[in-house]
Order: C-alpha cells, then structure tokens, then sequence
C-alpha cells in the first residue's frame, strides 16, 4: 500500500442499478457527465461493497499491466460470465492464465493464421452470395436488408468452419441461440436461474454447447486438422503443456462466441459508418478494385491501408466490449486514492476513446487519424485500446481483424449500401455493442468495373 494515499474517493449517489440503466442507455455521455461531477474516479454502493469506476488512459494502464498484483481479472469477471463461460482465458489470473495462454497461442501464430484466411475466403464468397437472390442490379434500386443478423449468421458459420471444422446445417440456429443466451445472461439483472428469465436461459445455452463439443472431442482427439478444436487438442507448448478435455471444451466455446459476437460488432459499426459516409465507401472500394484480386491473401492484409485506419476508426468509435471489470484483492492506490481489497474497479476502454485530450474532434468519423502523418493513437499508449491491454491483450485480435478484412474487401467489391437519409444507428452498448434495431441498409448489386 502507498502510504501517501490521502485523497478521499467522491460516492455517486444514485444506486448501482439506476446507474446501470443510465449506461445501457447512453454510456459516454453518462461516464463524460459522471467526470464533470466527481473526476476521474468514484465510488458506487454495489451490495455489500462497492464498485470503483476509473477513468482515463493512465488509469487503464494502471489496472492492465497490474505490477502490484492488486487486480484480478477473474474475480472481475466471475460476477458477469462465471456461471456462462466458465474457464474463459480473459477470466484466469496468474500462472493459471499464463499457462492456458502458451498453449493456445499455438493456434494464433502465422502459418495457422495463413491456413485459417484461405479456408475463410471460399465460405466469405458463398455466404454473401446468399445475400443475393432478388436483390437488384445497380440502376434497377435497391433492397432492404438488415444486416446485423446477415452478418452474425456469416460468422457463426465462418466460426463453425475455421473454429470447430464442421459445418452447422440445421444446428446453426440452435447454436446461434445458444450463443445468444449465454452472452444476454452475462448482464442479467437477477442472477440467479429463474425459469424464463436472462440466467436461466444462458444456463440451459451452455448445457446445449457443452453437449454439442462433446460430441465432436474424440474425433478431434484422434484426427489433426486445421482448425481451432483440433489444434487446441493436439497444441504442445514449448513446454510441452497440453490441455485436458475440460480445458479444450471451455476455450472453444468461450472463443466461438467471442470469435463472431465481436466480429459481427465491428463489420456491422464499419458498414453504417460507410453507409453514413460514403465518400469513405467509394474510397475504399476503389483500393480493393486496384488490388485486383478477388479475395484477399495474407500479404495483402498491411498493403490496404485505407481499410487498416477505417477498421480502427470503427473499433475506437465502437469497441465490441466497452467496459472492462477487476477486483481488487489487495489494498493499492492510484493518483493519491487509496483502492481498498476486496472492491470492484471498472475500467473503459470507450471512456478514452472519446477524450478530446487524445482525439481531435473525437465524436467525428475521421480514419485518416490513424495515418502516418497523424497518429492519434500513438499520444498515449492506452490511447486506443479495443483489445484491452497488458496480460490479457485478446490473444485473437490478429485473427479477428484478419477475419472483418477479409469479409469487408469481398463485400465492397460485390455491393454498394447506403442508408435512410438522418438515420443514426441505435447502439446497445452492454455486453458486446449492436445495433438495437438490426442496422436496415439498401443494398444493391455492383455491376461497375
């Protein structure tokens, strides 16, 4: 503990499910109006304890790297996914997190990550396809689609392929309900499985996942493949380490839903920002046509810099997970404010994302902040951070932006999309962030060059 820890922490009156209510509602502004009032940090009575909200790079950086071993990231989460996604990597702490993350860093380096894109592409190509019957041609007008849950059914199937390495078919929908269920129940508001309610449905979710990859073990244990469940049963680290059936089946379903929840999240923030702007949109299109290739390869991914910035943009003005929880499990301070053992500390990643201190004109869609001669998100290195920070970096967000690359070049060369004129997309911003009403876009068919 800093013994020079003197300033005493403001307390935000309203009660912890008011302010909840208020965040679901308007996250920014309610963070931005609560930093007018008290500063950086408060307090909230949370139960018994209390939650402390910090906010600001310094703050991130704080908590992230945790050189004092003050905060656990699994006590964080255990509240909001434990009974969902238990075993879930950015849920472990210390050696236990280590040793899960050298093994399956196996699967996340560059000859699997070479493999994964070109077994994407072909399916990237047939799944837009279906998007296409009755669909006109450019100069005949256009057809309305929502295309949050196009773009969701594309990365569960994409997920199914690169991840299980099967195809869903029937079971696509039971899945994706599965899926659905487990994240919604990590923010219910009664906690425990009443029938009916968000818990309840989660639990049963994760019951139909566990038997669904139970099902598929032996096979994956007895055959290599290439894809992610294989690779996780045959992975050796360095050290030699493996991972048992439980921790196989945990990884997998944890990785499956974060996998297309998040990557559903930012195609679908990419293409309203690029409906929205389409001066950006015919950028954009125009360096993929001059690329000349159909589906991307591996070392395409940096020549398209254009689409790098907007990919960034699209994750600073809506990073799939906005808020991020730890506990504090032993007394430090930060700034002067003493942290007690045994608090809740919340931290948002979407807080300084929106900071005129880092950002010029931070609500504005400007991807050119992301250039060479600008470099916005270098001013601090918690500046941008959609993928958290310290030991618990996503270990897929190589693979994840590989993915909403590859999707979003086919997509500009094989439409044009636009949206109601005034129309702003509607955010839900806990757990993952989405549109709240599907994201309604008229598409039509390219016939131009």
């Amino acid at each position: 503990m800093n013994n020079f820890a003197s300033k005493i922490i403001p307390t935000q009156r309203s009660s912890a499910l008011r302010q909840l209510l208020a965040m679901r509602k308007d996250l920014v502004g309610n963070l931005q109006s609560l930093e007018k009032i008290h500063g950086p940090i408060w307090r909230i009575a949370l139960g018994r304890g209390s939650m402390i909200s910090m906010l600001g790079p310094d703050a991130l950086e704080f908590v992230w790297k945790n050189r004092d071993g003050a905060f656990s990231s699994a006590s964080g989460w255990y509240p909001y996914i434990g009974r969902v996604f238990p075993g879930a990597i950015m849920a472990m702490d210390g050696e236990a997190h280590r040793y899960q993350r050298r093994i399956m860093q196996v699967a996340f380096k560059k000859p699997a990550l070479q493999t994964y894109l070109r077994q994407m592409n072909a399916a990237i190509a047939v799944g837009i396809e279906a998007w296409m019957p009755g669909l006109p041609s450019a100069g005949e007008g256009g057809a309305e689609r929502r295309m949050f849950p196009l773009l969701k059914q594309l990365t569960l199937d994409l997920a199914a392929s690169v991840f299980m390495g099967v195809e869903l078919g029937r079971s696509a929908k039971s899945l994706n309900r599965a899926f659905m269920a487990t994240v919604a129940a990590s923010m219910a508001i009664i906690r425990v499985p009443v029938i009916g309610l968000a818990m309840w449905r989660g639990i049963r979710g994760r019951r139909l996942l566990l038997q669904r990859f139970r099902e598929l073990l032996p096979l994956k244990r007895a055959i290599h493949s290439s894809d992610f469940f294989s690779e996780f049963c045959h992975a050796r680290s360095e050290q030699g380490e493996s991972f048992n059936d439980e921790e196989i089946i945990d990884h997998m379903i944890f990785l499956m839903m974060a996998a297309h929840d998040t990557t559903t999240s930012t195609l679908t923030t990419m293409m309203y920002l690029l409906a929205r702007h389409p001066e950006w949109q015919d950028r954009l299109r125009a360096k993929a046509l001059a690329l000349g290739k159909s589906q991307l390869e591996y070392d395409d991914l940096e020549q398209l810099q254009e689409l790098s910035w907007t990919l960034r943009e699209a994750l600073r003005l809506a990073p799939p997970l906005t808020s991020m929880p730890r506990m504090c499990t032993k007394t430090t301070s930060f700034q002067g404010y003493e942290i007690p053992a045994g608090t809740m500390v919340g931290v948002y990643p979407i807080h300084v994302h929106y900071s005129p201190s880092l950002w010029s004109d931070p609500n504005r869609f400007d991807p050119e902040r992301f250039s060479p001669e600008r470099q916005e998100d270098k001013r601090h290195g918690y500046a941008w951070v959609p993928f958290g920070g310290g030991a618990h970096m996503c270990i897929g967000q190589h693979f994840a932006t590989l993915q909403v690359k590859a999707i979003m070049h086919q997509l500009l060369l094989r439409y044009r999309w636009s949206i109601a004129k005034g129309y702003v997309m509607p955010y839900q911003w806990v757990p993952i962030s989405k549109p709240k009403d599907g994201l309604s876009v008229t598409l039509t068919r390219r016939t131009d060059g």
